[in-house]
């Protein structure tokens, strides 16, 4: 789980980063170009799903359970969200190419497919006398 553990809190460390140097340092630039909203989004995104990432890594430290396994499955589909889905936004924010657009919903999906994995995960767990 150190590795889930590392990713949260590069995800995390990044999303700071990030947020500070679209307020600061590319300020104009998202201006000019109208994308101060775009960056914005990235940001929040990656900053809710790096405090997610943290929980389920935590979690599956914590304990070994049955469902456990979902929350693999979660913690790798929020990952690819971020990179797909914020990753996409900063650079469309910046004027990468367009071509990009079509990977910010598949990177939104993903995150969909981890809070989904999440639910089932949740679902599966612990005994009989739970449910």
């Amino acid at each position: 789980m150190k590795k889930y553990l590392c990713f949260a809190a590069i995800a995390g460390a990044t999303g700071v980063l990030l947020g500070a140097f679209g307020a600061h340092g590319l300020a104009d630039t998202l201006m000019t170009r109208n994308t101060t909203h775009t960056w914005e989004t990235a940001v929040l995104y990656q900053l809710i799903h790096a405090l997610a990432l943290l929980g389920v890594g935590l979690h599956m430290g914590a304990v070994r359970e049955r469902g456990s396994a979902w929350y693999s499955r979660a913690f790798i589909f929020w990952a690819l969200g971020i990179l797909f889905f914020s990753g996409s936004l900063y650079w469309l924010a910046i004027g990468g190419p367009r071509w990009l657009g079509p990977v910010t919903p598949l990177g939104g999906l993903a995150l969909i497919l981890g809070w989904v994995f999440i639910g089932l995960g949740a679902f599966n767990r612990g005994s009989s006398a739970d449910k």
